[in-house]
């Protein structure tokens, strides 16, 4: 039976589910935690894995363990999704992208050659970007990319954010929750970022549509 010392044990919120996972199956434990994070990605990855490293740290499961097993549930989270966007399928996208207002279906072939081009780099690089973690393996589904190439470098890219999270919380040990507050304020940028992006993108798109429309109407 796997304890955390009762004086460090987070017992509410995810920080507290997570450590229920990992008192309880050890190891997998963390991995399911780590999987379910990629199908749920309002699961923090840095909660859960400085975490995961804290407890390594406490002697509760051993560091390979801490490190095999998020790793693990990475993968296995990243496929899940891998396989939701081949079963959606390039058909059904263009479909549903035809039928969105202020968007064109040039637009998705222009990504669609992105992807293919530079596909590899963006799902090792993606694994390691909060938010995109997950959503990244998507694309990779839809455009078939060969699983073997994306297994592997969503494992590299995964191993690198894991180890990075995990021995962060090792050498924090109680102090751990450093890692979720820095962190945390790196995937609120990143989020902002996108939204403020999604929004030049449209009031762009708004205004190329009016122009479009005055100009038919000369």
């Amino acid at each position: 039976m796997y304890h955390f010392p009762l004086a460090s044990e987070p017992t509410s919120g995810i920080a507290g589910w997570a450590t229920s996972l990992v008192d309880t199956m050890g190891g997998p434990g963390a991995g399911l935690a780590i999987a379910l994070e990629n199908l749920f990605p309002p699961l923090p990855s840095e909660i859960i894995l400085p975490l995961t490293g804290f407890a390594a740290g406490q002697g509760v499961i051993s560091l390979f363990s801490a490190l095999f097993w998020t790793t693990l549930g990475s993968v296995v989270g990243a496929v899940a999704l891998y396989w939701i966007g081949a079963a959606f399928g390039r058909e059904r996208m263009y479909a549903l992208w035809d039928r969105l207002p202020l968007v064109k279906v040039s637009d998705l072939e222009k990504t669609e050659r992105w992807f293919l081009k530079h596909g590899r780099k963006a799902i090792f690089f993606g694994r390691m970007i909060p938010i995109f973690r997950s959503l990244i393996s998507v694309p990779a589904g839809v455009e078939r990319m060969p699983l073997p190439i994306f297994v592997l470098f969503t494992t590299l890219g995964s191993f690198i954010w894991n180890f990075v999270l995990v021995m962060a919380g090792y050498l924090l040990g109680d102090q751990w929750d450093l890692v979720e507050r820095y962190v945390g304020a790196l995937s609120k940028v990143v989020l902002g970022l996108v939204v403020a992006a999604l929004v030049v993108w449209i009031v762009r798109r708004v205004r190329a549509r009016r122009g479009e429309r005055q100009t038919d109407h000369v």
